[in-house]
């Protein structure tokens, strides 16, 4: 089922929804309040736990790491990425027309600021000695600055999806190219090893190459990735990844993420507190007006469709009873947000777990999709 959703640490924010890090860190902190204009893009820090985040206004909100500043005025077009230099003491900021800001010890290399481009900048990626940097256009134009060598483009093809973001391989001598469907393309001395493009599922974000360049990650929104040469699911890298809404599901888990942290209340339907099947109930109800029985047995039996817990997509039901081949033992139920991970009214609150997390014993072995 791909890469675990390991923790959430912002949700709620103004055009973002949600912000997961995903991998081996946890969560550096909880985002207060809303941010407008919106989240647009991520950036690692130093620490697994730490990362910038950028606003479309060039606004910077640092967790766990310093600011070095930011641009003030009126931008000529949105920020769509922050990037950091190869010490973590600066970082670069990129807007959709190419424009380029640096902070720090980020030095500037040029831009695109002042040329037309056919389609817009959606990302910036730095050589391997920070000497210069590519950036990368929607219809996977490349265009590179300093010393960053330019080893092809898809600027000419038709794609099915837009590029989403680029990767250098470790030497510097090639780089992939992403698709929004997981489609990879690859010049220089990139390899490639696969590709999601034909597996269903969220849009992916970006490409993360493994240390030895002879694999990669593809991360979808929701925190998925699949494992492609020698990279394993077994020990991805630390990603802080914006999820957006997209199906009925993501927005019923949108929804459960919004009640993180209120109490369990036997009974409970929100929005003060809920218990487990008041929680998935809610969640639905308030994301698409669709509603089913109140009871996590009955929801087993009669909510939506069945589905096998090998093909659960975000927002879908699963459960848990004490017999396998009795519905009426259920006894939770939880939504699914995808890589094996759950939102649920536990314990004495609502919180993410996992589907594993009490074993297969329990485990219904299917789930319901409304």
């Amino acid at each position: 089922m791909g890469q675990r959703w390991q923790s959430l640490v912002g949700a709620g924010l103004a055009g973002l929804s949600a912000l997961v890090v995903v991998g081996a860190g946890a969560g550096a902190g909880r985002a207060a309040g809303a941010a407008t204009p919106p989240i647009r893009h991520t950036a690692g820090g130093q620490l697994q736990t730490s990362f910038w985040l950028a606003t479309s206004s060039g606004s910077l909100l640092p967790f766990g790491v310093p600011s070095y500043g930011s641009p003030t005025g009126p931008l000529n077009q949105p920020v769509v990425g922050v990037v950091p230099s190869g010490d973590q003491q600066g970082y670069w900021m990129v807007a959709s027309d190419g424009g380029l800001f640096s902070y720090g010890d980020a030095p500037f290399y040029g831009s695109t600021g002042n040329i037309r481009l056919n389609r817009p900048v959606v990302g910036l990626a730095p050589s391997r000695d920070q000497g210069g940097y590519w950036l990368v256009a929607s219809d996977g134009g490349v265009f590179s600055f300093g010393d960053a060598v330019f080893h092809g483009s898809t600027g000419n093809l038709t794609l099915n999806q837009p590029i989403v973001s680029m990767a250098p391989t470790p030497d510097g001598q090639g780089y992939w190219l992403v698709a929004a469907d997981g489609g990879v393309f690859t010049f220089g001395d990139a390899v490639f090893h696969g590709s999601s493009a034909d597996t269903p599922g969220d849009p992916v974000q970006r490409l993360v190459p493994t240390r030895s360049g002879r694999g990669y990650w593809i991360f979808r929104q929701n925190g998925e990735a699949g494992a492609f040469g020698d990279a394993t699911t077994l020990d991805p890298p630390s990603e802080a990844l914006l999820m957006s809404p997209v199906t009925p599901g993501d927005r019923a888990v949108m929804f459960a993420f919004e009640q993180l942290g209120k109490p369990y209340i036997w009974g409970g339907n929100g929005p003060a507190g809920y218990d487990c099947s008041g929680l998935v109930l809610a969640s639905w109800s308030h994301a698409d007006g669709i509603g089913f029985a109140r009871v996590a047995n009955d929801q087993y039996h009669t909510a939506g469709t069945a589905v096998p817990l090998s093909d659960l997509q975000t927002g879908d039901l699963a459960f848990w009873g004490h017999s396998q081949t009795d519905w009426t033992s259920v006894y939770h139920t939880a939504l699914y947000v995808g890589g094996g991970r759950i939102v649920e009214a536990t314990g004495d609150h609502v919180q993410l777990g996992s589907l594993g997390q009490w074993g297969t014993g329990d485990l219904m072995p299917g789930g319901r999709r409304p």
